[in-house]
């Protein structure tokens, strides 16, 4: 069996992707979302981070975080996670154990100011690779319109495969990180 060995680096921006057991598809309904959008504000409150990008898929969710406080993005996975599942499980009238999440997650230290843009973009384009819209902005859950919103992305883009995307191969069949 193998250990994961993660780096915490105080400070630093982190990009992270969670999925659901088995991919069943539990975001594809808005209110399970809500749901986690809500969970993702308690747990900012005991363990201070700032959400940097995220993007909400049917069966995994992406974030790029940066604690901002004494707590290090494990603690703050280690935080949401069961507290979703325990508010996921009330909202279905569901007792007992449940395993809801994937084991684990995956996780990467961005490095510098390019490797937080082709992250971003990552995160951005992926529901135009998973089939689910055409163009970034009509996806309700990611945070691509605050981020052109800003002036971060020219008019169209998305609409094309980005090259930020291709030259890393993220275009391809499924990877690690979905």
């Amino acid at each position: 069996m193998s250990r994961i060995h993660r780096y915490y680096v105080p400070g630093a921006v982190v990009f992270i992707t969670q999925v659901v057991y088995r991919r069943i598809p539990v975001f594809g309904q808005p209110h399970f979302v809500e749901l986690l959008r809500q969970n993702l504000y308690e747990t900012k409150r005991h363990h201070p981070f700032v959400m940097l990008g995220y993007c909400f898929l049917p069966e995994h969710f992406h974030l790029m975080i940066r604690s901002t406080g004494e707590s290090n993005f494990s603690a703050i996975m280690q935080s949401l996670k069961p507290n979703f599942t325990k508010d996921y499980k009330a909202c279905l009238g569901i007792s007992g154990k449940m395993k809801f999440w994937q084991k684990g997650f995956w996780d990467h230290v961005i490095r510098d100011e390019d490797d937080f843009r082709r992250h971003l973009d990552y995160i951005h384009y992926n529901p135009v690779r998973h089939g689910l819209v055409q163009r970034p902005e009509d996806w309700p859950y990611s945070s691509y319109a605050i981020w052109q919103s800003r002036g971060a992305y020219a008019e169209r883009w998305g609409w094309q495969l980005p090259i930020s995307i291709h030259e890393h191969g993220w275009d391809e069949a499924e990877t690690d990180r979905d």
